[in-house]
């Protein structure tokens, strides 16, 4: 055969493969684990209130206000709805006081028109009070959005869902820190859910008087602020990736920028600290690149980092990850978690340098050496030396398709 047939014989294999591939990736991804454990949704309250939706609409998010506002309330018309409450937020209230406001009003339904945190906020405040939260996702990465199947595009289609779609019982994380006393704050640090409080670092100061301090102990630090996530909080490497995502580039790659921004912490140093589950006392000491806690399992790009993670077993999902061998151990971690996205879980591989440790929880304590940044969700919430999760089984109505 002349070269061009060899040429047109390797295309042909290669798109053979590749056919292959697809389709087992395809049906590796209609086996996947559901999002919820339970199909049935819960049973209605007779105090649900029957008033009018509520739209907390994050106005930096670039999207059209009166646009949305016009067309959202054109779908509650069409569904036999009363007027939507319009209600934006601001730089100093992300969504806690609009909540408020909309539950005094007695809204049927509060949705967060908005980024993940626009829909952290106004989950932390609807927690328990059994009023559903409706999602317009509008965000980068719109985690929780994408673990619930809504669509990402076409606004209608967002707000029929939101206005009347099925209610489902979700559970939700919350997390709390203890901040170290030497963590870098910057003067502006405010605390979500806080609007207005700001704590700034202490200067440093040689008095040999100062009381000693150990590590995770803050004195006159208030500690019991609890910070939500309905997906996945992360301490190390996830949260500097975090934080090190560029605003503008956000804008214009979306989720990418995460990856971006995480490029120039992947050859870091590790963190050393200790994991302790609530339930059995168990107590592990490890070293790894980052600890992830996740209330459930899917990521932007189709990536499923926790096979098993569902939102209402009543479980958080730990993963302890860790590479060696610099840029090959990542390649590595890459490898793994696409096959457990194909429902591979048990390595092929002999010998690997990378690795996720799996363990589940409904408490957990981690204990560094070193501070360590801290994220929920993708907000970045400063640096720790200990935190501490729960889970809150059932603790939110989501609206979904």
């Amino acid at each position: 055969m002349g070269w061009e047939q060899w040429v047109a014989v390797i295309a042909l294999v290669v798109a053979v493969a590749g056919l292959v591939v697809g389709l087992a990736v395809w049906r590796a991804l209609q086996r996947r684990t559901p999002s919820f454990a339970h199909d049935d949704p819960p049973a209605p309250e007779p105090e649900t209130p029957t008033g009018p939706p509520a739209v907390v609409f994050n106005p930096s998010k670039g999207a059209d206000g009166d646009r949305l506002r016009a067309l959202v309330a054109e779908v509650a018309a069409e569904s036999g709805l009363p007027e939507p409450l319009w209600l934006e937020t601001t730089v100093e209230d992300p969504g806690g006081g609009q909540v408020r406001t909309a539950l005094e009003q007695g809204a049927s339904v509060v949705i967060a028109a908005g980024g993940d945190g626009t829909v952290r906020a106004v989950a932390e405040g609807l927690a328990g009070t059994g009023t559903p939260m409706g999602i317009l996702p509008m965000g980068t990465g719109n985690l929780l959005a994408r673990n619930l199947d809504l669509p990402l595009s076409g606004h209608r289609d967002m707000a029929v869902a939101a206005l009347t779609g099925r209610n489902r019982s979700m559970d939700l994380g919350w997390l709390r820190l203890e901040k170290p006393p030497a963590a870098t704050r910057p003067e502006d640090d405010v605390y979500r859910g806080e609007p207005g409080r700001t704590e700034v670092a202490p200067t440093p100061s040689d008095d040999s008087t100062a009381p000693e301090v150990k590590a995770g102990e803050v004195p006159g630090a208030e500690l019991e602020k609890e910070h939500v996530f309905l997906v996945i909080g992360g301490m190390g490497f996830d949260a500097a990736m975090v934080g090190g995502a560029d605003d503008e580039l956000k804008a214009r790659i979306g989720w990418i920028a995460y990856f971006v921004g995480g490029v120039k912490h992947l050859l870091g140093r590790k963190m050393h600290a200790t994991l302790e589950l609530g339930e059995s006392s168990q107590t592990a000491s490890f070293q790894a690149r980052t600890v992830l806690i996740a209330n459930c399992g899917r990521l932007p790009g189709g990536v499923v980092l926790f096979p098993d993670a569902q939102l209402d077993d009543g479980w958080l999902d730990v993963a302890a990850i860790d590479t060696r061998g610099g840029i090959i151990g990542w390649a590595d971690l890459l490898r793994k978690v696409v096959l457990q996205g194909m429902g591979v879980r048990r390595d092929p591989l002999p010998y690997s340098t990378g690795s996720i440790d799996f363990r589940r929880a409904q408490t957990l304590t981690i204990r560094t050496e070193e501070p360590e940044s801290v994220q929920v969700d993708g907000d970045l919430l400063g640096e720790a030396t200990v935190v501490h999760a729960r889970v809150e089984p059932g603790g939110l109505i989501v609206r979904t398709p």
